[in-house]
């Protein structure tokens, strides 16, 4: 049974450049459409045109997938089409200064309005001003007042003639006007009156009292006259200002005669306006402060869409809550915190109402005061702004209410497949409010639609970074990683977040070399030196192999030992290595043991492996007796967990040749997952490991005879590189793909395997029947020892 080897044409799928029909990306137009993902097309598309509550959208995918850019550009190119959004603002409520009006306006007159309040007041400023300095109004206000004036002076001067007549006069204190009788014409003492008749203090007090009358009728007369002057001035100064301000504000009101909330705002300003100068001027200020009408008075645009077109598309990459709602800012004054609707600061959700908001769902769970309140806009339908009592140690003594804002948005999340599972099943509003999912897939078919799609996405990275165009070559190299990346010849993958990286740093390298167009050296100049940064534990660990520190050995022949492949993993990067895998066998009853369970080492799935292989020596061996075999099997100088069956057909070859004391081949590693019956499986990284198993050949020296055994289903996952690639070429390395564990014993021992008669014997010679001959050994062994 001899298997044949792939060659170097098996080992990577290669994309011919003239097969894309353009010499260069310049040549080509840029992207138009979301790549390899017509399922989140599809869901983006739907998500984007239900109406209804809850019809928003999360985008499931794993980082680097291009889950973020293509979203974005998808909704950018649907918004542009989409009605421009209106513009918003807040302005004072005049009935309530916590409570600020907010008012909707057509996309780009919410700068227009505030210019045009700010005109009106300034206007309306100079020309009251202007008003109350005229000569009219100041001989109005004459007219006015000297009439009443003369009124009270006359009603006054008779009634201090009555009381002269009647031997009083008028004295006026703190308390009021008194009434004081007189002696020839002088106040009376208290010790004159007491000097006076009994009858003439009567007739004094008598006249006192008739007086007092008198004196109350006419003081009311003239308290009247004061009202009547503060009226007619009030009316007087009502109608200067409204003379003056009226038709300024009459002309808005006939522009913007079809906004009742605008016209409803400029009749409450203009009472708000008329009241304010009023009372200052009845007060004598001759002048309000201009700089407090104009905050009073003016518009605090929230959001403007000037000059711009189409709906909007926000990307808040860090969602708090005021990012988020917005925030109300405060002054500090005398008083302590102040704040005014001018203060009010809009936040992603106004900045993106009437079109699509998208936002990355980890950063946004990590502040649950913006998840809840999002969820709560959703539910409501607007946007309420809410103040914080308290904020960096400063006691707010005055906050605000805002009036809510009605909100029409779509919301995008971004995130792992695994949160979305978690907020679905934990959070009881996510499946209301997301209903649509958008799952971006992580590869797609390489078929020559899609290889042309990758050479579009290659172009619209170039033309958005400003990068030098890339010949076909360039984008021949690209593809064939993306078919790496996904692990499959004839798959490309979809994280074009990594595919994107490297687009970039071929371009730098192309910049360094100072080349007008970036070719394929330069895009393997980018994998190489991308693997080099990252590759300092895989050089590290090639070095403890090379120098004996662990030990593998790459040449001759052991009983008991393989060298099996597996892949290290560190943060950023992960490589394949081989471990040298150990078996000892003997007569017992403890079947096969893995030490690594024993020491608590064994990870589930390398548990289930093991056990495999009690079930394969059974199905196989344990027909015509008892197996009676204590076994242990050990990954030697492992002292890390170990998880995984990839190394399972390396553990049963190591403890079939220990049982039937045949060496193996430590030039030939294996990797593969094995069943009871003896089948290999496909296993992960297929790539990483073969690589990693080649360098350490080439560190220790390369016989000729070194290779590796694959499972046949993985000969579709090879892109391996060129040095590999190259050593397959010239005959100095070799990769055999096999199906069953049979096809493996050849290659590892130089013996057939053998296969069972009808009485389930193997033929001499072969490696079954050794492995066969032992097992009845230890059964015979084990048999005379129960005897004795």
């Amino acid at each position: 049974m001899r298997n044949k080897e792939l060659q170097p044409e098996d080992l990577r799928n290669r994309c011919d450049p003239e097969s894309l029909q353009f010499a260069n990306t310049k040549e080509i137009e840029p992207l138009t459409e979301v790549i390899g993902q017509p399922r989140v097309f599809q869901a983006l598309e739907l998500g984007s045109e239900v109406e209804g509550t809850g019809f928003n959208i999360f985008v499931v995918g794993l980082p680097d997938s291009g889950r973020t850019t293509l979203t974005k550009d998808y909704f950018i190119r649907r918004a542009a089409s989409d009605p421009t959004t209106d513009d918003w603002c807040y302005v004072e409520n005049f009935d309530d200064h916590h409570a600020p009006i907010s008012l909707r306006l057509p996309p780009g007159q919410g700068e227009v309005f505030k210019r045009e309040m700010e005109e009106l007041i300034g206007q309306g400023l100079r020309d009251i001003k202007d008003a109350f300095q005229s000569q009219s109004y100041r001989e109005e206000k004459t007219r006015l007042t000297e009439q009443l004036k003369r009124k009270q002076e006359k009603s006054f001067n008779k009634l201090q003639e009555k009381v002269s007549d009647h031997d009083f006069e008028l004295v006026r204190t703190p308390m009021g006007f008194i009434l004081q009788p007189l002696l020839d014409g002088k106040p009376i003492s208290q010790q004159e009156r007491s000097s006076l008749s009994e009858e003439q203090r009567a007739n004094i007090q008598k006249t006192q009292s008739e007086l007092d009358r008198d004196v109350e009728n006419t003081l009311e007369a003239i308290r009247r006259l004061d009202r009547e002057i503060h009226e007619n001035l009030k009316g007087l100064i009502t109608k200067t200002v409204q003379f003056v301000i009226g038709p300024l504000i009459s002309d808005l009101r006939s522009k913007y005669q079809d906004n009742c909330s605008v016209t409803h705002h400029l009749d409450a300003l203009q009472e708000d306006l008329v009241e304010r100068i009023v009372r200052s001027r009845l007060a004598d200020k001759e002048e309000l402060d201009s700089e407090v009408l104009l905050t009073r008075y003016g518009v605090n645009v929230l959001v403007d869409h000037t000059e711009k077109t189409g709906a909007p598309v926000v990307l808040e990459s860090h969602p708090t809550y005021e990012n988020l709602v917005g925030r109300i800012e405060h002054r500090l004054s005398p008083r302590g915190s102040q704040t005014d609707f001018s203060l009010i600061r809009p936040g992603a959700l106004h900045r993106a109402n009437g079109g699509y908001l998208l936002l990355p769902a980890r950063d946004l769970l990590l502040n649950p005061q913006a998840w809840n309140s999002l969820k709560r806009a959703l539910r409501d339908n607007n946007i309420r702004l809410q103040a914080q009592t308290v904020k960096l140690g400063t006691v707010v003594t005055s906050s605000l209410d805002p009036e809510p804002i009605p909100l029409d948005i779509k919301v995008i999340l971004f995130g792992t497949p695994r949160l979305y599972y978690l907020l679905k099943e934990n959070d009881e509003d996510f499946a209301k409010l997301f209903k649509i999912r958008a799952e971006f897939a992580t590869e797609m078919d390489r078929t020559a639609d899609n290889e042309h799609a990758y050479a579009l996405f290659i172009k619209s990275i170039a033309d958005q970074n400003d990068l030098p165009p890339f010949d076909n070559t360039a984008v021949a190299r690209i593809i064939e990683y993306g078919s790496r990346v996904a692990e499959n010849q004839k798959k490309l993958t979809t994280r074009l977040g990594k595919i994107s990286n490297l687009i970039r740093e071929s371009a730098y390298w192309a910049n360094k070399g100072q080349a007008a167009l970036v070719t394929s050296q330069f895009v393997q100049k980018a994998i190489q030196m991308g693997i080099y940064r990252d590759n300092l534990a895989e050089e590290t660990t090639a070095e403890r192999i090379k120098d004996d520190t662990i030990l593998i050995s790459v040449t001759g022949e052991k009983i008991g030992e393989l060298n099996a492949l597996t892949l290290l993993s560190e943060i950023d990067y992960e490589f394949g290595s081989p471990t040298r895998v150990s078996a000892v066998s003997r007569p017992g009853d403890e079947g096969v043991v893995a030490i690594e369970r024993q020491a608590e080492l064994s990870g589930p799935i390398h548990t289930k492996g093991v056990l495999i292989l009690s079930g394969f020596l059974g199905e196989r061996y344990g027909q015509q007796h008892t197996l009676n075999l204590t076994a242990s099997i050990t990954f030697e100088q492992s002292y890390a967990e170990v998880d995984g069956d990839s190394a399972s057909a390396a553990e049963l070859m190591a403890l079939l040749s220990s049982i039937a004391d045949i060496p193996l081949r430590q030039g030939c590693a294996i990797t593969g997952s094995i069943n009871q019956h003896g089948e290999i499986q496909a296993v992960g990284a297929i790539n990483e490991k073969i690589e990693g198993y080649y360098r350490i050949c080439q560190a220790k020296g390369l016989s000729g005879k070194q290779g590796v055994i694959i499972p046949k289903a993985n000969v579709q996952n090879l892109m391996l590189f060129d040095d590999v690639l190259q050593a397959v070429e010239e005959g100095s390395f070799h990769i055999w793909p096999i199906e069953r564990i049979d096809e493996g014993i050849p290659l590892l021992t130089g013996l057939e395997p053998g296969e069972k008669d009808k009485k389930g014997n193997y033929p001499p010679d072969t490696f079954n029947y050794h492995v066969q001959k032992a097992l009845k050994s230890f059964y015979e062994v084990q048999k005379s020892e129960d005897r004795s």
